[in-house]
């Protein structure tokens, strides 16, 4: 049995054995870049999970989980360029080193190339994947669109903002996994319980990382905490804000929004969530698409301790610090 260290290793092999033409050399350098900066390949991992729970040769599952790492990164080229972002996990964007063309170029063949590594599936369970793998990618381009369409808004309500990392975020944890599922042969009822599982546990892993930016520890969070907070973010926890602030209080809210002391702004909006239990308002939240999610692992039908790795994994990765 492998654990996730392995699985991860074992994805890590794999990207590194993939080929990338050598000409055009600033179409192609991109993604050996971005795919060589690493992470945690958690989408990959859970992909190959939900694949195990059915088979467990894990192998009849890479082409897949390569696709859907392939396609992830895709999405952060992309949104690092929509964001104007000058960093990506302490290094310079694609954007930056290449330029805004090239790297928009280089995230179109990042989606090509998942494509391709779809199509080594077996034909039996091609057109499934194939579905399951663009209707997720769809999703994904929707919930950008919104999260875009937000910066410009000031009454986005708490459902429309659940909805957006629903789509940005969390199908594609359900994605990966209903398609580890439908590669390793699992009935329509399993791999739709495993979609639902990934995308409650997507929903309450945003969640937790908005909870973070406020209250994490700036030394293992890794980013500035407050972050969300100094650029105006619509966070799950700024949107309960103003959904119970007095008058008062919303007019204070208001004055920061354009306040350049960066220290007393996450000071005085964090002083407002504590007056009005904000952070325990997005726990409960979380834990409520926490339960959904393990209702729903509950019921595929594998034996439990086979759906153990899924389980230990997401509690881990909900109960994070950083």
């Amino acid at each position: 049995m492998q654990t996730i260290i392995e699985l991860q290793q074992l994805i890590e092999t794999e990207i590194q054995k993939v080929e990338y033409p050598a000409h055009p050399a600033k179409l192609y350098e991109p993604i050996r870049y971005i795919m060589s900066l690493g992470g945690k390949r958690i989408r990959p991992v859970l992909l190959l999970l939900s694949s195990k729970l059915f088979n467990n040769d894990v192998t009849i599952a890479i082409e897949a989980a390569l696709a859907i790492e392939i396609f992830h990164n895709f999405t952060l080229v992309h949104d690092d360029i929509m964001d104007n972002a000058p960093l990506r996990r302490g290094k310079d964007t694609v954007h930056i080193i290449w330029g805004l063309n090239n790297a928009i170029l280089s995230g179109d063949v990042m989606m090509v190339e998942a494509n391709k590594h779809l199509t080594a599936l077996d034909s039996s369970v091609l057109k499934q994947a194939l579905y399951c793998f663009n209707s997720t990618a769809q999703g994904v381009c929707e919930g950008q669109q919104l999260d875009t369409e937000f910066e410009q808004r000031t009454d986005v309500s708490i459902d429309e903002y659940i909805n957006m990392i629903r789509l940005k975020t969390a199908v594609l944890v359900g994605g990966a996994m209903k398609l580890g599922a439908i590669v390793a042969g699992a009935e329509t009822a399993d791999a739709e319980l495993l979609y639902n599982f990934g995308e409650n546990f997507g929903i309450a892993f945003q969640l937790q990382d908005d909870i973070l930016d406020v209250y994490g520890d700036p030394l293992k969070f890794g980013k500035q905490v407050g972050g969300d907070i100094i650029s105006n973010k619509q966070t799950f926890l700024l949107l309960k804000l103003k959904e119970l602030a007095t008058v008062e209080d919303l007019e204070l809210l208001e004055k920061q929004a354009n306040n350049t002391d960066y220290l007393e702004k996450v000071d005085c909006i964090t002083s407002l969530y504590s007056k009005y239990k904000i952070r325990e308002i997005a726990v409960t939240q979380m834990m409520l698409h926490q339960d959904i999610a393990f209702k729903a692992l509950a019921q595929v039908s594998v034996r439990e301790d086979k759906k153990s790795e899924i389980e230990n994994l997401a509690k881990s990765l909900i109960d994070r610090d950083h």
